[in-house]
């Protein structure tokens, strides 16, 4: 049942006929039988007495009259002009998920920078590798992703890129592939890898691209925690492979990184959300931000400038 099903039937009630009716809101008079009709039938009731000429309300169709009365009358309270200061406030509530080592960052500065604008949008922040924030999007837990792509299935989601970062090899800085300037795949055939937990789509890309050089990378942990990542490779128990601009805030007295020699690996961040779902208004402005954002701009730059040398 729709608005205009109530809207109808009030009608019809104060025309105490159909055709009158019909006239008044300037639709067909079998069109507006077939409304009544159609409400008959959903609540299991007779609304009106009828004879050729005038109808009258039953006393189930008198009882459903004030319950429509009050029904239309709080939609006709929804008008636009409420609805316009809602929005011309910059309120409400956005859901994201991002992964907490690849993007943290990166995401606090442009959250900072909309928080400013925006002081009256608050936000739910959700720490997930890539594959389950792609699940809660598509389900509707989350508004918004940032996830490393590609994704899963791209026909499911509107997206845009953010930025592009090279990984780099942390290792401790007594380590025998500390004296490279650069350090090739091949030459961790022998080490001892501590990877992105499943969640993460690095931890398949780094995988895959080890088997590409010939060998399956020898795994002594796993995790989803930055510092554990950073401490274990401090006590020189194994190498990590960290996006460029990560590496740049480590303490070089307790690792030190060194550039992926040959073909990098990339760390590429997008935004997604559900195609053909709606979004809330509070998202929309979030996501025409971040599409503008010149912090992202910045750091591609580096990029550009890193691959061109």
């Amino acid at each position: 049942m729709e608005i205009r099903h109530l809207e109808c039937f009030m009608t019809v009630a104060r025309c105490g006929n159909f055709t009158k009716a019909a006239e008044q809101i300037h639709i067909s008079q079998p069109s507006i039988s077939k409304m009544i009709k159609e409400i008959e039938a959903q609540m299991g009731i007779e609304l009106f007495y009828r004879d050729t000429k005038h109808v009258e309300l039953t006393d189930a169709g008198i009882a459903f009259w004030e319950q429509a009365q009050q029904i239309v009358a709080l939609f006709d309270n929804l008008n636009t002009t409420s609805l316009d200061g809602i929005l011309a406030e910059k309120s409400g509530k956005i859901r994201i998920g991002f992964p907490p080592i690849t993007s943290v960052t990166m995401f606090s500065k442009v959250l900072g920078v909309f928080k400013k604008e925006h002081p009256n949008i608050e936000f739910q922040l959700f720490e997930f590798g890539s594959k389950t924030i792609e699940k809660g999007v598509q389900e509707g837990e989350l508004d918004i992703g940032i996830v490393s792509t590609p994704v899963t299935n791209e026909e499911l989601y509107e997206m845009f890129w953010l930025t592009r970062d090279s990984l780099a090899v942390v290792m401790h800085p007594e380590h025998s592939l500390a004296a490279y300037s650069a350090v090739a795949i091949a030459d961790l055939a022998e080490e001892s890898f501590v990877l992105y937990s499943k969640d993460f789509r690095l931890h398949d890309q780094i995988i895959e691209r080890c088997r590409r050089e010939g060998f399956d990378p020898k795994i002594i942990f796993e995790t989803s925690q930055l510092e554990f990542m950073i401490q274990i490779v401090a006590a020189n128990v194994g190498i990590v492979l960290l996006p460029t601009r990560i590496c740049r805030q480590l303490d070089s007295s307790q690792v030190v990184s060194r550039p992926l020699a040959g073909k990098p690996i990339y760390l590429q961040l997008g935004v997604i959300w559900k195609r053909g779902r709606y979004l809330p208004h509070a998202a929309r402005q979030w996501i025409q931000f971040a599409r503008t954002f010149s912090g992202f701009k910045d750091m591609d730059i580096d990029i550009i400038a890193a691959e061109n040398d």
